[in-house]
């Protein structure tokens, strides 16, 4: 039996999931005739009271393209030090907007209103000029943190009194949906565009989808066609995404609950300096000084528990749908035994 908690990106399409793609309808989709993602952009874009949605390979791709939609170069994004775009999207903010990141040192990944207000430059010739707000909900190197929506709504108004447009990266927003028992309407009505991954959590194979309003979307298919973005018979994974959204979302909670039993035995360790607070799916920890980083992970591989360093003494795991109870029991007793 191999555990594998690196990441919720791991997981392989389910039988029900396969069958669903190899029944799934196609047409080229470089021509908007694949019916079947166009039936998920539809369904995506009625989901967050958008009107427009498009099917994207990766998450990043997508976020890239939204930051590209808001900016010009010269530009700022307005992100936290966390983000995602900023440490795990190669540059791309300024390879292909020419913009850069102001950062905001917030919390687990979260900041307020009034950090974002204060982030803002004065309009003098010589300061670079913020278009972009940029959210992650959860935070992914915050341990899968939840915004409070109250919050979201107070920056939601910084940016529309300033003129800045309001990006969520939310891979990970159906934890936050589920965690929190928030809706996708919710964020429809305070964002200006959002990108959602099928992959994290909901179990497909690849795919994220950027939605967003006609006017900030008119650009998108062209931008996803320069990023080298365009696809063929996609309607295969399309169908994924169709599948996931019916049978994959509620199911997160069990994810979120062996998560926090996870973080109630590491706290009881004796090698465990802290553990972060878990809402969702992310597991993050801090060894205590004297353990070796390399050698606690390959004690774990030798047990066959795959799980993510990330320096400095901190380790990660990430639940899933393909961890089962029969892993998780054997998880906890292998932890205990350490």
């Amino acid at each position: 039996m191999i555990i594998d908690l690196r990441s919720d990106t791991v997981t392989k399409p389910s039988k029900g999931m396969l069958d669903a793609m190899q029944s799934a309808h196609v047409g080229d989709d470089v021509f908007r005739e694949d019916p079947t993602v166009n039936q998920l952009e539809e369904r995506l874009a009625k989901m967050f009271g958008k009107q427009k949605a498009l099917f994207f390979p990766s998450g990043s791709m997508a976020n890239q393209v939204a930051i590209k939609l808001h900016t010009n170069p010269g530009e700022q994004v307005i992100c936290d030090k966390y983000a995602h775009i900023y440490n795990y999207e190669v540059g791309g903010v300024a390879f292909h907007s020419g913009a850069s990141c102001k950062l905001i040192d917030g919390d687990r990944g979260m900041f307020t209103a009034e950090q974002v207000k204060a982030s803002i430059n004065p309009t003098d010739y010589y300061y670079s000029q913020a278009s972009l707000v940029e959210v992650e909900n959860t935070t992914n190197k915050g341990g899968g943190a939840c915004w409070d929506f109250q919050e979201i709504e107070n920056i939601n108004k910084i940016c529309k009194t300033n003129t800045l447009g309001f990006h969520l990266d939310g891979a990970r927003l159906w934890n936050a949906l589920v965690a929190k028992n928030e809706t996708t309407l919710q964020y429809g009505g305070v964002f200006d565009t959002i990108s959602v991954c099928l992959s994290k959590g909901l179990g497909c194979p690849v795919g994220s989808v950027l939605i967003g309003d006609e006017e900030i979307m008119k650009k998108s298919l062209s931008l996803r066609k320069l990023f080298g973005g365009n696809m063929r018979q996609v309607g295969y994974l399309a169908a994924a995404g169709l599948y996931a959204l019916d049978h994959n979302i509620e199911r997160l909670a069990e994810d979120h609950k062996r998560a926090k039993e996870i973080g109630e035995v590491l706290t009881k360790l004796s090698t465990i300096k802290k553990v972060e607070p878990i809402e969702t799916n992310i597991v993050i920890f801090e060894l205590n000084d004297d353990v070796d980083e390399a050698q606690f992970l390959s004690k774990l591989k030798e047990k066959n528990i795959h799980i993510i360093g990330m320096g400095s003494n901190k380790l990660r795991m990430v639940t899933h749908l393909d961890y089962t109870e029969q892993m998780h029991e054997k998880l906890l007793g292998e932890l205990k035994s350490i």
